[in-house]
């Protein structure tokens, strides 16, 4: 197998990580220096004399955009085998790589092999919040639960890496979008706990908590905004067809239909732009959930509004949060 490592300015604890590694027999080393620049050339100089494969950035391009490049050099140099991605700042201690290789060589069926820190004892604040709000974020979108949405640590059979190179994503936010789209790829998705090191408190990381974070999210927030601005044309069109009708069951068909498709248009575009299911595919399971929704819809809507005597717009706002987060995860899951 082949152990990527993607590296933006490292120290000396990625020279101790390839040193340690080679006394492992796992495999070949490709380190990606995704422009580090003249400062780290000497670091980078010393782990090839080790054996390493190097590979270079002129200027720092992102983590996502690292492993495609490593992985697209795997698949043309013919390194067949299972990939290995592992961080560069000394998180992930050489036994645990091994023990990740390990399990990937038990598995049935194509899928990624996470390893996963515990987050036991001393943890840096930031990384404790940051992971937390990440697993419970992912958990409600996608009704997946994965315990370390962020590890760096991660194992993949060969034959995924076609499928990997696909996934958008230049920098922290590939990782996410990643595990977004495994599932409903097909692939399955196996945590294997791993120790948690964090090193002078973790400052050697290249993580921006602002500006990676609303990368990692983008998708979700991406999809609020669609489902916001959908909403809205429903919320309007609903009142409209419903004075001119005094149907509230053709009311709400008829603006469910129009916001419908524009959400649709919207979310293939932008939102779910990474699938690789085309319109014909797409289409007739998104106005399959569409009808699954209406039907919600009005069922909730009529209870609110007939049954518990909730004013018309309250019960429509109300009626709107009860399905946002079962139309996220279905789309994402069936649809894109």
């Amino acid at each position: 197998m082949t152990i990527l490592i993607p590296a933006y300015e490292p120290d000396e604890r990625l020279l101790d990580l390839i040193v340690q590694l080679k006394e492992y027999p796992l495999g070949p080393i490709v380190l990606v220096d995704d422009g580090s620049g003249p400062a780290y050339r000497a670091i980078f100089e010393r782990a090839a004399a080790f054996g390493c494969t190097l590979l270079t950035h002129k200027t720092n391009l992102g983590k996502g955009a690292a492993l495609k490049t490593g992985f697209r050099h795997i698949q043309e140099a013919g390194l067949h085998g299972n990939v290995i991605c592992a961080d560069s700042d000394g998180q992930h201690l050489p036994h645990d790589i091994k023990r990740i290789a390990e399990t990937l060589l038990l598995q049935s069926k194509p899928g990624i092999v996470l390893g996963s820190r515990r987050f036991s004892g001393t943890i840096p604040l930031r990384s404790r919040f940051g992971n937390s709000v990440t697993r419970s974020v992912f958990a409600l979108t996608t009704g997946t639960k994965i315990y370390d949405t962020q590890t760096g640590l991660r194992g993949f059979p060969f034959q995924m890496l076609d499928w990997l190179c696909r996934i958008p994503g230049e920098r922290f936010e590939y990782e996410m979008n990643m595990l977004l789209t495994a599932h409903k790829e097909g692939y399955t998705i196996t945590e294997e706990y791993i120790d948690t090191v964090y090193l002078e408190d973790n400052k050697s990381s290249h993580f921006r908590p602002l500006i990676d974070s609303f990368r990692i999210y983008l998708p979700i927030l991406m999809f609020s905004t669609s489902s916001l601005i959908s909403g809205l044309l429903d919320f309007v069109l609903l009142f409209l067809f419903q004075s001119l009708t005094h149907n509230l069951f053709l009311a709400v068909a008829a603006a469910r239909l129009c916001s419908s498709i524009f959400n649709y248009s919207v979310n293939r575009k932008y939102v779910f732009a990474g699938g690789k299911k085309s319109r014909l595919q797409s289409l007739p399971k998104y106005f399959s959930l569409v009808v699954l929704v209406l039907m919600f819809n009005y069922g909730l809507l009529y209870f609110y509004n007939e049954k518990l005597i909730i004013p018309l717009v309250a019960a429509k706002i109300l009626t709107e949060i009860s399905i946002f987060v079962f139309s996220y995860w279905a789309q994402r899951r069936f649809v894109y």
